[in-house]
């Protein structure tokens, strides 16, 4: 029996039906080494005109005792009720082009039928290209130009991306779901994972974000602005470079992790910069130990909504 799916979400009445406009989607819940793919979200929805054309259901999809909402208690009453929201919003490029944006918490309900509706409502609002991005943690250095795995329901839409040599078993996310399912249904979909450096993956760090953006324009065509992602990812990795340099043990690891990634980038098919050489990877212990106090004192200044 095939999942219900149109009682999960309300469609504007004005909603649009386009053909062969690009839905981006990122979720908040799962995997996102430096804030990369909400750092992408925010300076979207902030750059660029947008509105909510959907809506989800999240008092289904959602666990309120895992993911309480914010309230707000003034004197001797509550004041305000921050709600959870699962949208879809309508947004227009620099060069005018639509495209939509499916964003929100991560459902912990109700997957497969959340996957059915959303295929449900990009058929009605006539999307091509799907598109899902976000950071992963890894043992390369800040100082060297940062990868991205690459992933499609069609190897025609990765082409010149490295893939994986083996294969690899990982939690399941909504974002992997959703671009399997799609995968299945003939819908062609994609998604970016950007490599951020395991010792800033606690940090918003937004050179993450614009290689992100990068990638999903590439594949999109869509026209961004990201002058001003970039000038945060400017001012983030000075801050980084200073306070590198300013502890001799911070120095050590990451010239080992340089040493590491610049053999791995040789012309060798053994090698593979995702996967790395376990046994020169530094333990979590000792990146932890090491970047603990680090990590502290750059957390501020990386988040680029503090400038």
């Amino acid at each position: 029996m095939a999942p219900d799916r149109g009682d999960l979400y309300e469609v504007d009445s004005d909603a649009p039906q386009l053909d062969g406009a690009a839905l981006l989607w990122y979720f908040d819940g799962f995997i996102d080494a430096g804030a990369a793919g909400r750092l992408v979200t925010e300076h979207l929805l902030e750059k660029l005109d947008h509105k909510v054309i959907a809506t989800f259901d999240v008092d289904r999809l959602i666990d309120y005792r895992s993911r309480r909402p914010v309230m707000t208690f003034a004197k001797d009453h509550w004041e305000r009720y921050e709600n959870l929201e699962i949208v879809v919003h309508l947004l227009h490029d620099a060069e005018g082009a639509p495209f939509f944006l499916l964003t929100g918490p991560e459902p912990d309900h109700e997957w497969e039928r959340f996957t059915a509706a959303v295929s449900a409502l990009a058929e009605r609002l006539g999307v091509g290209l799907a598109v899902g991005f976000h950071g992963i943690p890894l043992g390369v250095p800040h100082t060297r130009p940062l990868g991205v795995t690459a992933h499609a329901t069609r190897p025609e839409l990765v082409e010149g991306d490295r893939p994986l040599p083996n294969q690899l078993q990982v939690p399941g996310s909504i974002s992997a779901l959703l671009e399997f399912r799609f995968g299945e249904a003939g819908r062609d979909a994609a998604g970016f994972a950007v490599h951020v450096p395991h010792y800033l993956a606690q940090a918003a760090y937004p050179a993450g974000a614009v290689k992100l953006l990068e990638s999903v324009t590439g594949l999109t065509g869509l026209s961004v602005p990201d002058d001003a992602l970039r000038e945060a990812a400017r001012r983030t990795d000075a801050e980084i470079n200073r306070q590198v340099e300013a502890s001799s043990e911070v120095t050590e690891v990451v010239q080992a992790l340089e040493q590491q990634y610049d053999a791995a980038a040789e012309p060798d098919p053994q090698q593979d910069l995702l996967l790395g050489d376990p046994e020169n990877m530094p333990t979590a212990e000792e990146l932890g130990e090491q970047f603990e106090r680090f990590l502290a004192e750059q957390q501020g200044p990386a988040n680029p909504q503090d400038h």
